[in-house]
C-alpha cells in the first residue's frame, strides 16, 4: 500500500519527534533507516520508535508486574485502542492503513512479556530471538514491501540481530538487575543469572562464545537483498562485526558506518 496518505498525516513536528528519538535511543537503526525509500522511511521511524517503547518497559518499570502493564498497554495499542501518544497515534494509523500487520507487533510484544525472567535454556532463549528481533526485522521488510523470500532471509538477519544486541548490552541490563541470558549456559560456567549484576563482564566471558557461535549460524554468509528492502537488513551488518570482535563493543566508530553504506551500496548483507 503507498505510504504517501500516511506520511502526509503525520505533522512535521511528530515526524521530527519520532526521528529524534530514534535517532538518540536506537542510533544504529537510525542510520540504516537513511537508505530506505524516502516514503518509507516515517513508517520505518515508528516500528523503530514503537521498539524502543517496548524495550523501555522493564527499564522504567522496575517491577516486572509493572512492566506488563505497559506492555499490555501497547497490546492494547496494537489490537486497536486508539491512545493519544507521540509513538502510539502514528503506529495506529500504520497499522488502520494496512501498512502494518499487527502479527509482527504482537510478536514483539510477547519476546518483551517474556523478559520478565531469564531463558532456562539456549533454546528458549533463541526462541526469544525468533519471536522479537526477528519480527522487527520482518516488520520492516513488509514497510519496505518484502516478498515471502525476502521476508524468510530478514527471519534469520533479525534473530542474529537481537542475539548481538544481547551481548551488546549486557552491561546496561546489569544496571538494571535484569539477565536475559540463558540459565544453562551460565550453569555450565558455574554462574547464576545474579553474578550478571555485580560482574557483567565476567558473565560476558563466559556466555560469549556461545552466542557468538549461535549468531554466525544465524547470519549465514552475507547475501543479496532486493535494493527496496536493503535497509530492513542492514542492522544486521553491523550485528556480523560486533559478532567478530574478540572484546566486549564499545562505541561505534567511523568503519561501522562505512561497512553499513557499502553494504547499501551492494545490497549483500
Amino acid at each position: 500500500m503507498p505510504l504517501a496518505g500516511f506520511a502526509d498525516a503525520l505533522h512535521v513536528r511528530a515526524m521530527a519527534d519520532l526521528a529524534d528519538m530514534v535517532r538518540q535511543h536506537d542510533p544504529d537503526r537510525f542510520f540504516c533507516v537513511l537508505f530506505a525509500p524516502a516514503a518509507r522511511r516515517p513508517a520505518l521511524l515508528a516500528l523503530y520508535a514503537f521498539n524502543h517503547e517496548l524495550a523501555r518497559a522493564h527499564e522504567a518499570a522496575r517491577e516486572p508486574a509493572l512492566a506488563l502493564i505497559r506492555l499490555q498497554w501497547w497490546r492494547e495499542v496494537v489490537e486497536g485502542a486508539k491512545r493519544r501518544h507521540e509513538v502510539a497515534s502514528p503506529l495506529s494509523a500504520l497499522i488502520g492503513q494496512g501498512v502494518l500487520p499487527p502479527a509482527p507487533l504482537l510478536s514483539m510484544i510477547e519476546a518483551r512479556e517474556a523478559e520478565a525472567d531469564a531463558p532456562a535454556t539456549l533454546e528458549a532463549f533463541l526462541g526469544r530471538m525468533r519471536l522479537g528481533p526477528c519480527s522487527l526485522a520482518v516488520a520492516a521488510g513488509i514497510v519496505l514491501g518484502a516478498d515471502a523470500w525476502a521476508e524468510a532471509r530478514l527471519r534469520e538477519l533479525g534473530a542474529a540481530c537481537g542475539v548481538a544486541g544481547t551481548l551488546r548490552n549486557v552491561r546496561a541490563f546489569a544496571r538494571q538487575e535484569r539477565c536475559v541470558l540463558p540459565r544453562d549456559v551460565l550453569d555450565a560456567a558455574g554462574l547464576v543469572p545474579e553474578t550478571a549484576f555485580g560482574d557483567p563482564d565476567a558473565v560476558l566471558a563466559a556466555v560469549r562464545p556461545t552466542l557468538v557461535a549461535c549468531g554466525r549460524d544465524l547470519l549465514g554468509r552475507p547475501g543479496r537483498l532486493p535494493r527496496a528492502i536493503v535497509a530492513a537488513g542492514l542492522p544486521a551488518v553491523l550485528a556480523r562485526r560486533d559478532l567478530a570482535r574478540g572484546a566486549p563493543v564499545g562505541p561505534r566508530g567511523a568503519s561501522d558506518r562505512l561497512a553499513v553504506v557499502w553494504a547499501a551500496a551492494r545490497s549483500v548483507v
